[in-house]
């Protein structure tokens, strides 16, 4: 799945083959406690990221280069541009699964031998490991978008690939809490029939639907029967965050 430029819902394509989900904001300690870090590390508020969405690669699988940043008014309503994207590596990958930068200024000056794929070779390239996070910006301190943020990822040959993605907006990406009445809520996401279809609501009802006593991503306002569903979906630097094994491979 991808975000349609035009209608900015998540539509197929070939483009990207990977299966994933997301993790409501400060669903638990564990999550809440990444998303504190990530902040503290790119000085960007907490509000202004995207729920976190974890991502399984299985063999032959991948993302063909693309950018994260918008050009289109429908994915620029909550939030602006995209701003940062913090990749976190969730597993060791045999061989394959790098993260790829192909117009990288710095792709020519990286040494690379034959455990990189012939993918990573068409670019500056990060290997997938364990507990590290790769940080990125896809727009210039002037605001512009980088087009050296190009990056993608390289097809899985041996093993697979789990990674969790935080996208990170100029501004808050947290939605007003507008549609929220005594008798019900409404959807909040243009994803979300489609995402019901699908069965999300019963295979991740925390991030879809809500439970009682959760903080609700909507405003932050915690209910006290339930909390409203809310179903929404060049510099480069490497950094250990440490053990991330309790984030742990999601259901699909």
């Amino acid at each position: 799945m991808v975000v349609d430029h035009e209608t900015g819902k998540s539509i197929e394509s070939e483009d990207r083959t990977s299966s994933g989900m997301f993790l409501a904001k400060a669903q638990d300690e564990i999550v809440s406690g990444i998303e504190a870090k990530i902040a503290a590390w790119t000085f960007l508020p907490r509000e202004n990221g995207e729920a976190m969405q974890i991502l399984r690669y299985e063999l032959g699988q991948k993302y063909d280069p693309h950018f994260d940043f918008f050009d289109d008014k429908a994915n620029l309503e909550f939030g602006g541009n995209r701003v940062a994207t913090v990749l976190m590596y969730l597993s060791d990958v045999e061989k394959g699964g790098e993260t790829v930068f192909p117009v990288s200024e710095a792709k020519d000056r990286q040494r690379k031998g034959d455990d990189w794929s012939d993918c990573a070779k068409m670019g500056y390239a990060v290997k997938p490991r364990q507990g590290d996070a790769l940080l990125f910006f896809s727009l210039h301190p002037n605001a512009t978008t980088d087009d050296s943020s190009l990056h993608g990822s390289c097809p899985v040959i041996e093993g697979e690939k789990w990674s969790a993605t935080k996208w990170i907006h100029v501004r808050s990406f947290d939605m007003p809490l507008t549609q929220w009445t005594v008798s019900g809520c409404v959807d909040e996401n243009p994803n979300c029939e489609a995402w019901a279809v699908r069965g999300e609501c019963e295979k991740n009802p925390l991030y879809m639907v809500g439970s009682k006593g959760v903080i609700a991503e909507l405003g932050g306002i915690e209910n006290d029967s339930v909390v409203l569903g809310f179903g929404q979906e060049k510099g480069k630097e490497e950094v250990s965050i440490g053990p991330v094994d309790s984030i742990g491979p999601a259901d699909f």
